[in-house]
């Protein structure tokens, strides 16, 4: 059994955009027991992770290391032609997912209580994201 669904997020500059209900609302329609979701974000500037949903610090701490491990302005960068934050933002994408695999178990996502899902949006600006949550499994 297959379902597929997609859902958009509006980010409104960077940082983390929790996305853990929406993932686990399309599990919970997909009627499947055991299985696996993918989630896919279809942009190459913002990214998805698993992490910490419980401490507000855990994603500000995020944004900061990665503020100061790729910085804007490097001089290495050769595509600067969509803003000083555009490069950066490629490179943080690559450094984190734009896909994740995620266990069903008993028609739920199987994430640990302290995890959550994050959109991470990598740019300053407003964007609308598109991510697409594929769930194959059986009943």
């Amino acid at each position: 059994m297959h379902h597929q669904e997609e859902f958009v997020v509006s980010t409104t500059g960077q940082g983390l955009y929790a996305v853990t209900r929406q993932v686990q609302a399309i599990a919970a329609r997909a009627g499947v027991d055991i299985g696996l979701a993918t989630v896919f974000v279809r942009h190459t500037s913002a990214s998805l992770i698993i992490n910490e949903n419980a401490d507000p610090d855990v994603p500000r701490d995020l944004q900061a290391f990665f503020e100061r491990l790729v910085p804007e302005g490097d001089p290495l960068y050769l595509h600067t032609a969509e803003g000083p934050d555009d490069m950066p933002a490629h490179v943080k994408s690559a450094l984190t997912a734009t896909t994740l695999g995620i266990p069903i178990t008993a028609g739920r996502a199987a994430l640990g209580t302290w995890q959550g899902v994050y959109l991470w949006e990598h740019r300053r600006a407003r964007h609308e994201r598109r991510v697409i949550v594929h769930v194959s499994g059986s009943r």
